[in-house]
């Protein structure tokens, strides 16, 4: 008679799959400076940029963002579009569009920007100044007319010093 096979177990048992759920769309690339590097000099770059370690001197990211982690200690005065503080900062900021300083971070230096956000619990000490668009670009040309008046007076003294140096 035929009997039915008796069935075994599989041998692999079944495992499940898990696949995250990706939130970014696209990859961002950002530097990073880690918890024990320490940098003395002036560091800019055209990226946006992560700060865990130790900075002092100047940053300058005048079109991206520069974020000071919480084990971040920078002593520098900083240019960027935008400055997200979690660590400590002492030196002056100068921001084109906002500067964010999370409950458990430290500034102390005057702030040059258009937005700020200070969260409960975060610290700072200096002067802070929020200037609109206009102001912003009024700034400029007025630094740029200064100069072009700085060239136009040592460029007519110039004459004068090679005239009285050709007379004697």
């Amino acid at each position: 008679m035929l009997q039915p096979k008796p069935t075994q177990p599989s041998q692999t048992p079944s495992i499940p799959t898990y696949n995250p759920v990706r939130t970014v769309t696209a990859p961002t690339e950002q530097g990073a400076i880690g918890r024990t590097i320490v940098i003395k000099g002036e560091v800019s770059g055209s990226e946006p940029l992560y700060i865990d370690g130790c900075i002092e001197g100047k940053i300058h990211f005048a079109d991206h963002r520069v974020t000071i982690g919480r084990h971040g200690t920078v002593t520098a005065n900083i240019d960027a579009k935008e400055v997200v503080i979690m660590g400590s900062v002492k030196g002056n900021i100068h921001c084109s569009d906002r500067v964010d300083i999370r409950a458990e971070g430290t500034l102390t230096g005057d702030v040059v920007t258009r937005r700020i956000s200070v969260e409960d619990g975060a610290v700072l000490k200096g002067s802070v100044q929020v200037q609109s668009a206009e102001q912003r670009h009024e700034a400029k040309q007025e630094k740029s007319q200064m100069a072009q008046v700085g060239t136009e007076i040592t460029g007519a003294e110039k004459p004068k010093a090679l005239t009285a140096g050709a007379g004697a």
